[in-house]
């Protein structure tokens, strides 16, 4: 019985995540090709890590997600002996005020009760570039075991700008001013 203790453990510590996916929770379309659309986007950056009793990084992934205001950010955490699904979805009043609406599901299996499900929801007001942490199992864990911690910061989508084209000559490459 100790041995399987030990291998249940060391799984969930050592091997937390298996499977990992980040998706959308509705079919990702290009928002940026849509009239209208692009103007109202906004990007969530996502750092999702797994952190032991003393601070270290077990495990760590980074994604940024465009979506606009009402529509879900889902991540999808799959482990040895627990999954967390979560979703992140960003709002903007008409006064512009910013908040975020986050939803979050365990289920741990543990030996002595079997599996647990537990679920949350949070309304979070927030402005562009604030740091909010999400933490689904909690901050820390009693057991003494790893912690999940998900960072999240939104952002106002800005096109990138488009380079200068190499392949054609500059019309002032000497730097005099073009001539009228």
């Amino acid at each position: 019985m100790a041995a399987a203790t030990m291998t249940r453990e060391a799984g969930f510590l050592g091997v937390f995540f298996y499977i990992i996916s980040l998706s959308l929770a509705a079919q990702e379309a290009p928002i940026t090709e849509l009239p209208g659309l692009k103007e109202r986007a906004v990007v969530i950056d996502i750092v999702a890590r797994v952190l032991e009793l003393n601070d270290s990084e077990t495990w760590t992934s980074e994604n940024s997600k465009i979506t606009i205001p009402g529509r879900p950010v889902t991540i999808k955490l799959i482990g040895q002996n627990v999954v967390v699904l979560a979703q992140f979805t960003p709002y903007i009043r008409e006064d512009g005020k910013k908040f975020l609406v986050a939803q979050g599901q365990v289920w741990i299996d543990t030996e002595s009760s079997g599996i647990k499900y537990q679920t949350t929801m949070q309304t979070i007001p927030l402005e562009y570039g604030e740091r909010l942490y999400f933490f689904p199992l909690g901050p820390t864990t009693k057991d003494g075991k790893s912690s999940i911690e998900i960072q999240l910061e939104l952002k106002p989508y800005v096109k990138e700008t488009p380079t200068q084209d190499l392949t054609k000559p500059d019309e002032n490459a000497s730097g005099d001013a073009p001539k009228k």
